[in-house]
This record gives structure tokens, sequence and C-alpha cells, in this order.
């Protein structure tokens, strides 16, 4: 399994045209990012920029799985958004999980997803939230891998086509990390 390395606000910034590539790979392979066609590598590394003060802040958390040294560059990413209210502290949302077209079916979604638990747990998170794609092939990950489906919501939002589509909302709760 290739290495899956926190952000720091230090390393943040020369990783963006790397996080860069993952995303507007993700959405020109159609999956419901936030984005619509055309979003290329400009759209998608001024996106990542913009993410740059809530990494700094520790809002936001975000890893990266790089490649083996021979081909360079990263090919997965996931990141956590801890809750800035007082009364959600307790929770954090999943967000931007996505692997590079050539890159899947290796289970690295599954590695970046796990590791975004164990820190959350590690951070004293309790409850994780995320939404996808009601059908698609990351929903399937989140149903084998314990998440509970909360809710469907049909037309949530646009894919990058333009076309609506159905959202599926997932909750999981977590124990403490054991230390």
């Amino acid at each position: 399994m290739p290495p899956i390395d926190l952000l720091s606000a230090e390393t943040f910034p020369d990783s963006v045209k790397d996080l860069a590539e993952v995303l507007a790979d993700a959405v020109d392979g159609g999956a419901s990012m936030g984005f619509l066609a055309p979003f290329g590598h400009d759209d998608a590394a001024a996106w990542w920029q913009a993410q740059a003060p809530a990494v700094a802040d520790g809002s936001l958390l975000v890893w990266a799985c790089r490649a083996p040294e021979s081909t360079g560059g990263i090919v997965g990413t996931v990141s956590l958004a801890l809750a800035r209210k007082p009364n959600g502290r307790h929770r954090a949302e999943v967000l931007k999980l996505a692997v590079h077209r050539a890159a899947r079916g290796r289970g690295l979604a599954r590695a970046l997803l796990a590791t975004a638990e164990s820190a959350a747990r590690a951070a004293g998170v309790t409850l994780l939230m995320l939404d996808t794609v009601t059908g698609s092939p990351a929903e399937y990950v989140y149903l084998a891998d314990g998440w509970a489906r909360y809710g469907i919501v049909p037309d949530y939002a646009a894919a990058p086509d333009g076309s609506l589509e159905d959202c599926s909302f997932f909750y999981k709760r977590l124990t403490q990390a054991r230390g």
C-alpha cells in the first residue's frame, strides 16, 4: 500500500498541484464532487488553494496517498472537516475522498477512509458524517465499511454534466482510541 500522509500547513501548498490532478480526474470521470464541467486542473488547484487557511488552522485535515517513487504524484486523497460549533465538536465530516482513475481497484479508497476514521478517533470525534451519490461505487465502499445510511434526498446535486442526482447521507459512530 502506498504511504498516506497528513499534509501540514507547510507541506500542503507543495501538494496542491497533485491534489488538483486527482480532483480534476474525479470530476472528469463523472464524480459529483461539487463541481460542474468543464472543470480543469486550474479550477481544481484554485479550489484546493482556497482550503489552505482551514488546513493552517487545523479545522481541515487533508491526507494524500502518494504513488510509488517510480511514478511520483498523489493518487488519492481524503479530508476531514472538524466541526467548529461548540455543541458539535464530537463530530466531523469526511470530504473529497477521491482516488485517481488510474489507481483504482487497489483498496486505496478504503485505506484513505480508515486513515481519516483513525485520526478522527484520536481527536476525540465520536460521530462521522458524509454524503455521496446514491448508487455510486463510493456508496458501496461506505456500506461495506459499516457506515449507516440515514436518508436519500432526490435530485440533491448536479453531476458534472448538470444532470440531477440523488444523494445518500451516511453516519458512522466511532469508539475512542485506547491509549
